[in-house]
């Protein structure tokens, strides 16, 4: 099940953020630590379409963006009230972590399972985050799954194979044509740049070799080409009215993603500006749109 919004519309791409971009960003941030009203305008007029919010947390006061909404699944007896939740709360849609990644494939297959259940029951598109220390950790196992599930969805978010698999150790073309059973069942993406050792890393533009890729790995052409195969599987099985929503999901520093460096001062400080990095995001995502669509 895709998100769709009833339109007559070809398949489209929408950019929404997720929320905890916003999170703790430095003083020295473009957002300004903008709020209400006020913040949701200044997202309208970046160009954001929606935004994504926790499920545990209420809607932020005002919100008159599009929204949809994120949560986890431990066991296959709390999928019935997350998505009772999330269906109350008005969500377009969910992505969801599922489990720990120490499962063994029965135990998958009963997450799963009730993740699909509740999805078709309240009508709410869910989509299956690739993420590390969950049950798609790993490349192998996530294409296994679909072998099992051939209906099921994904949330792309490829900075945690990239780097937690370090995709570019070995042959990375083979390793892309290996994961053609996700790409073609994207529904969502989580925007996030990592290098093959670093999560989350930052870029200056959208076209050049990024500062910090000192080897022979260029990671922003890497994301690149890992987008576009994402959006050419969502467009191969997508219809009328169907929305691939790209949310650039650039986390704070508390949680060990955004990186920190001393000033002169010895002050930690965050490398780059999450949010200034989000709107690159949201450029480079619909740039690769286009040249899907084409191909």
């Amino acid at each position: 099940m895709l998100l769709n919004d009833n339109s007559n519309d070809a398949p489209k791409l929408r950019v929404y953020l997720n929320l905890d971009n916003l999170e703790d960003l430095p003083e020295s941030s473009i957002w300004q630590n903008k709020s209400g009203q006020a913040a949701w305008e200044q997202l309208k007029d970046d160009g954001f379409e929606g935004v994504q919010v926790s499920g545990q947390d209420g809607l932020p006061e005002g919100l008159d963006l599009n929204w949809c909404g994120l949560d986890r699944i431990n066991q296959p007896a709390e999928a019935e009230a997350v998505f009772q939740r999330h269906k109350d709360r008005g969500d377009e849609c969910i992505s969801v972590h599922v489990g720990w990644g120490i499962e063994d494939d029965a135990t998958i297959d009963r997450l799963v399972g009730a993740m699909l259940a509740a999805s078709e029951k309240h009508s709410l598109p869910c989509f299956l985050e690739t993420h590390r220390a969950t049950i798609t950790q790993d490349i192998w196992r996530t294409v296994e799954l679909t072998k099992r599930f051939p209906e099921i969805r994904f949330n792309g978010d490829f900075s945690h194979y990239y780097c937690g698999q370090e995709l570019v150790y070995g042959d990375f073309e083979e390793k892309l044509a290996f994961m053609e059973p996700i790409f073609s069942r994207i529904g969502f993406m989580h925007g996030r740049i990592a290098s093959p050792g670093c999560m989350q890393m930052p870029i200056q533009d959208s076209q050049s070799k990024p500062l910090h890729a000192v080897g022979k790995v260029d990671y922003l052409a890497h994301f690149k080409e890992l987008w576009k195969r994402s959006m050419a599987g969502f467009l191969a099985m997508a219809g009328t009215g169907d929305v691939l929503v790209f949310a650039p999901e650039l986390l704070k520093r508390d949680i060990n993603y955004a990186r920190v460096f001393p000033d002169d001062s010895g002050k930690l400080i965050e490398e780059s500006d999450r949010y200034s990095q989000a709107l690159l995001y949201k450029d480079i995502a619909r740039e690769c749109f286009d040249e899907a669509r084409l191909s």
